[in-house]
Parts: C-alpha cells; structure tokens; sequence
C-alpha cells in the first residue's frame, strides 16, 4: 500500500492542481501542444492523494479553470452541455481508478500489472462515460447510435489512452527516482554509521 507524509501529499497536489491548471483546455500559449493533464492529474491524485475532500477541490478547480476559459479566454463553448455533469462520474472513475492501485501498490515489479489494469479500466471507463455523455446528451449531435458511438470511441480512445499514459508514464519516473533517492541516501548513512 502507498502511504506517503502530509508534506508530500501536499507537494503532490500543488504539483497536480498546477498541472491541470498549464494543460486543461491550452490556457496557456506557450504549452499550446501538451494534452490536457486532467485525467492524469485525476488519477494519480487517487493514487497519492488519501484526504476525500482533494476530489471535490479538483473537480472545482477543472470547472473554474473552463467557466474562465469560455467567459474570458475566448474559447468556444461547443462541449458545455447538458451533457457537462458525466465528466462528475468520468473523473470519479479515474480517481476510484488511481485509488484501488494505491491499495496493491509495492516497491516491485509486480506491482506493474495492478496498475496496467487501472490504467486500462479507468481510461475506458473515463472515455466512455464522458464521450458516451457528451455524444448522446449534449444536444450537438442530430442522429445518434451505437455503432457511430462505437466508431467514435474505436477513434478516440487510443488518443486519449496515450495522452494519459504520457503523464502516468512522467509521473511513474519521478517515483521511482526519488524512491531510489530515498534507497540511496538510507544506504549511505548505514554504511556511514557502521564505518
């Protein structure tokens, strides 16, 4: 099981709100060409993150940051809809995801196919709800089906998997630097003490 300090939790979720905030929706010009973080930032705050009230705050923090985005940021409003509240249950899936890893999570290599499987499911599941979502309730769509739907998530999915797995994948070589870090430095002030 992963369990980390309070100040760690709290460096982890600075690092994570600030994420969202550089990525979420190209705010920013000059990080025009990263994928939006969010669902990462989801995910690994379930991993790291153990107080409940670090959802909520996030899911306000995505809202504001695209409430912002279409008031004031000249962004098109096409994907505010009524179809806006299924990304509550797509982000809670990736959260609920990144969570259940944090629970069979160990210092191994074992460790990898847990947290394979919650990649995999919790991006599905994240993809469908909130593109099943937006397809079938926005309003945007004239004529909806299954098999387009189907077509779309065929389309889609294999984009939004990479994007997420970019940062999961940054974020898997921070951990296991600063835990070799952390391996490193006991080793040393053992061998420091016994000499």
């Amino acid at each position: 099981m992963l369990i980390l300090a309070s100040r760690t939790q709290l460096s982890i979720g600075i690092a994570l709100a600030v994420l969202i905030a550089a990525t979420r929706g190209h705010h920013f010009e000059t990080l025009n060409h990263l994928p939006s973080a969010s669902w990462a930032a989801f995910f690994l705050a379930g991993v790291y993150l153990r107080p409940l009230w670090v959802f909520p705050a996030l899911l306000a923090e995505a809202a504001a940051l695209d409430v912002a985005a279409v008031t004031w940021g000249g962004v098109s409003n096409f994907c505010v809809s009524p179809a806006y509240g299924f990304l509550l249950p797509a982000y809670g899936a990736l959260w609920y995801a990144g969570r259940w890893y944090a629970g069979y999570h160990r210092d191994a290599a074992a460790t990898l196919f847990p947290l394979a499987m919650s990649v995999l499911l919790g991006t599905a599941v994240c993809e469908l709800v909130s593109s099943g979502g937006f397809y079938f309730l926005s309003g945007r769509f004239e004529q909806t089906s299954v098999q387009e739907f189907a077509g779309r998530f065929a389309g889609y999915f294999p984009r939004s998997l990479s994007s997420f797995m970019f940062y999961v994948g940054v974020a898997g070589v921070i951990h296991v630097a600063c835990r070799a870090g952390k391996v490193y430095a006991a080793f040393s002030e053992r061998l420091n003490t016994s000499t």
